[in-house]
């Protein structure tokens, strides 16, 4: 009785298969590498509820020129030699941005050869920051 029921409606348990799946993957909260993508709006909950440290990868000028505030420069360019001064942050949320979130989805492999688990890049990066009118901090 079940087969029959089965075979005879076999698109309708292929299709429950595939939203099963889609479920499964949701692409809107999955970074690079072993990442979780935060939004703007999300970024402050975070900082506050959980301590996490921004870092901006942008070069020096550019952060000068406009930051979250809070956030630590390591310029991505220099950003494997400087890691030691996110040790002391190990244990906590580290948010990595940029202009456009390309250096920060990066910059994720290099946390993640030196053992930082907690990693997020913020969606749009700094653009979306702009866009969405949240604060920046000029130096």
């Amino acid at each position: 009785m079940y087969i029959e029921f089965i075979t005879e409606y076999w698109y309708l348990f292929a299709t429950l298969f595939v939203i099963i799946l889609l479920l499964n993957f949701d692409p809107g909260t999955r970074g690079v590498g072993g990442s979780k993508l935060v939004t703007p709006a999300q970024l402050p909950q975070l900082q506050s509820r959980e301590n996490a440290v921004i870092v901006d990868v942008n070069e020096a000028d550019k952060f000068k020129h406009g930051h979250i505030p809070q956030a630590i420069n390591l310029p991505f360019g220099r950003f494997g030699d400087s890691i030691g001064k996110l040790k002391k942050h190990k244990n906590k949320p580290i948010v990595l941005t940029c202009d456009t979130g390309t250096n920060s989805r990066k910059a994720v492999a290099i946390l993640k050869n030196n053992e930082f688990s907690d990693i997020y890049v913020l969606s749009g990066g700094l653009a979306a920051w702009r866009k969405d009118n949240l604060p920046l901090v000029k130096s």
